[in-house]
Parts: C-alpha cells; sequence; structure tokens
C-alpha cells in the first residue's frame, strides 16, 4: 500500500474506544506449488490498525474450513498477545476482543464445544480459540464477505472493494488529516 500512496499513513484517533476487533481470513491452496494456505490478519483498536500479518501457513489444509481455523488460531494469539499487552500498561479493555470470520464453518468449530473426528488432525487449535473463547477473552462473529477486512491480505480485490475495505481500517492522507 505504500509504495502506492506515500503520502498515506495510519490516523490514530484519541476518541477510540479500547477494544480490540480482528478480522482473520485464508486463502485456501493459495500456494500453486505447495498449496499451502496463506492466513491474513488485522487488529483494529476502537477504529484504528495497530497489527496485521500475512503469512503462509505451515501445512497443507484438507478444506477451507480448516484453513480458516488455523487463521483464527493466529489471530487468537495475537490477540492474546495484545490484550497482555494493555493489561502490562494498565490499560483496561472493554469485553471480550472481537474476532471476525468469513467462514461458517470456521465460526461453528470455534463455539461449537464437541469435538468431531473430522476435526481431530486441528485439535491443538480448536482448543486454543475455544479455550479463549469460554474464558470470554475472545467473541467470534461470523462476517460477510463485503466487510471483511482481512480480505485486504488475502484476494485480489477490485479497485471498488479495496477502496471501501482500506478506508475502514483509516488509512488517510498525511497532508489532509480528518
Amino acid at each position: 500500500m505504500s509504495r502506492e500512496v506515500p503520502d498515506r499513513a495510519f490516523y490514530y484517533f484519541a476518541s477510540s474506544k479500547i477494544q480490540f476487533e480482528a478480522y482473520t481470513d485464508a486463502d485456501w491452496t493459495a500456494g500453486v506449488n505447495t498449496r499451502r494456505s496463506t492466513t491474513g490478519f488485522c487488529v483494529l483498536l476502537g477504529n484504528s490498525l495497530v497489527s496485521w500479518k500475512r503469512k503462509k501457513q505451515h501445512t497443507v489444509s484438507r478444506s477451507s474450513a480448516e484453513a480458516e481455523y488455523r487463521a483464527m488460531s493466529n489471530t487468537t494469539c495475537e490477540l492474546v498477545w495484545l490484550l497482555s499487552l494493555l493489561k502490562e500498561l494498565s490499560i483496561d479493555h472493554l469485553g471480550p476482543a472481537i474476532l471476525h470470520c468469513d467462514n461458517k464453518a470456521a465460526h461453528q468449530i470455534a463455539v461449537n464445544p464437541v469435538f468431531h473426528k473430522r476435526t481431530k488432525h486441528i485439535e491443538i487449535d480448536c482448543h486454543l480459540v475455544r479455550e479463549k473463547v469460554q474464558q470470554g477473552v475472545i467473541k467470534t462473529v461470523h462476517t460477510s464477505n463485503k466487510e471483511h477486512i482481512a480480505d485486504i491480505s488475502t484476494k485480489a480485490l477490485l479497485p471498488n472493494q479495496f477502496k471501501i475495505l482500506k478506508d475502514k481500517i483509516e488509512i488517510c492522507n498525511i497532508y489532509t488529516p480528518p
């Protein structure tokens, strides 16, 4: 993003609420040679982007739900770290961190306390996310593709959709801040 628009920057509002909201996505079997999926996430504090990542997953996923769930697990780790950072700084966080996922099957795996034979191979990721949901640290939410900010890191987007998502992460012109 910055190569195309060097006059752009992230803008942090003092009035932003102190609550993390994360958007996670996976591009299933995106690697042409390896068929490993790509994980992408964006974490907002209030309306301001504070953390983001795009990375190839370590293993090949058997389904899009599995790839998305692995992405949810990675994002959960990031949220736990960011929450511990706020705690270290004695800053109170409003309620659980919100974790948005655009895959209904992955969302159901996160909120359903029953393990199935089909999810056995991703059991460690399941335990991590479910534990944090049960502890009230995170809350998972299914989000439609049109509003899913993490798509910016995993998919080729049309210019109109890219602009909509870019505007949601508060990238603005440094010469005319809001």
